[in-house]
């Protein structure tokens, strides 16, 4: 909007679409209404979610159009959406993004696209206002999907490895925060280092800008991507491990997924 662009909006749950009609959006009465729109673009929590959605029904109409999805869904619910965009002649193209919610706001995301060079072509000029970078995968959808798991599941081995390298220093009385200025200065400056470090060092787990929910979801996509090709994660059962104790513990269960950390930090205080 800020860009100038008229906004049809819709979200299954409808209050959270209420700041951009308030900013000038239209508020579409059901799904189809914000899918006739020539470019479309969805961003649903799950595959549960996004082919509830994305039917066959709802996506018929007028022809020359193109959905774009941007969420973090498998592979093999990339084929399916595919396959069912075919089916209502709209054209598919898979985007999901690298970016907590402070870097979506600023149009910073990393995007990754896949699908038809054509369809590409016509959507990364908006893509390009969201984004420092469109990252092409080529012309199948899927693509887009394994390489968003792939990166997530590297997010998640990080968040352990933070989380187990705080409990040692923590254990031998350093501080934690200490250490983390230690990483991120020297070493380990990427993003991930120094967005998750600090929330794990002074334990800022809320507001959640990633919940465990879809952590553990995501973990499953790149298992079910492993699974595929008959492929080992060797590491793949301890972050389940992780992941379900977090799920599993009133205190953690809504935190952010960074929150994980936790789960083995407790061990200090069982073995002290």
């Amino acid at each position: 909007m800020a860009a100038g662009h008229d906004l049809v909006v819709w979200n299954r749950s409808p209050g959270a679409a209420a700041e951009l009609v308030a900013a000038g959006a239209k508020l579409a009465a059901d799904p189809a209404e914000a899918l006739s729109a020539p470019i479309s673009f969805s961003m649903l929590a799950n595959d549960e979610a996004a082919e509830s959605v994305l039917t066959a029904e709802n996506l018929r109409g007028a022809p020359d159009r193109i959905h774009v999805n941007m969420a973090s869904i498998s592979a093999a619910a990339a084929d399916r959406l595919q396959a069912v965009h075919a089916e209502a002649g709209v054209g598919y193209v898979a985007a999901p993004v690298l970016g907590r919610p402070a870097v979506a706001e600023a149009g910073k995301l990393n995007i990754m696209a896949a699908g038809p060079a054509d369809l590409v072509d016509r959507v990364e000029p908006l893509l390009d206002e969201l984004s420092v970078r469109v990252w092409r995968f080529g012309d199948v959808p899927r693509r887009a999907n394994v390489t968003k798991a792939a990166v997530n599941f590297m997010i998640l081995h990080a968040l352990q490895a933070i989380g187990e390298a705080v409990t040692l220093v923590e254990a031998h009385d350093i501080d934690a925060s200490d250490f983390v200025e230690l990483l991120t200065n020297s070493l380990f400056g990427g993003v991930v280092y120094s967005g998750y470090g600090p929330m794990i060092a002074e334990r800022r787990y809320h507001p959640a800008g990633f919940s465990m929910t879809l952590g553990l979801k995501d973990l499953g996509l790149a298992e079910a991507l492993a699974e595929e090709q008959g492929i080992t994660l060797p590491t793949a059962p301890v972050i389940r491990d992780r992941f379900e104790r977090a799920l599993a513990d009133d205190e953690l269960r809504d935190a952010d997924w960074s929150g994980v950390a936790e789960v083995t930090r407790a061990q200090i205080t069982r073995t002290r």
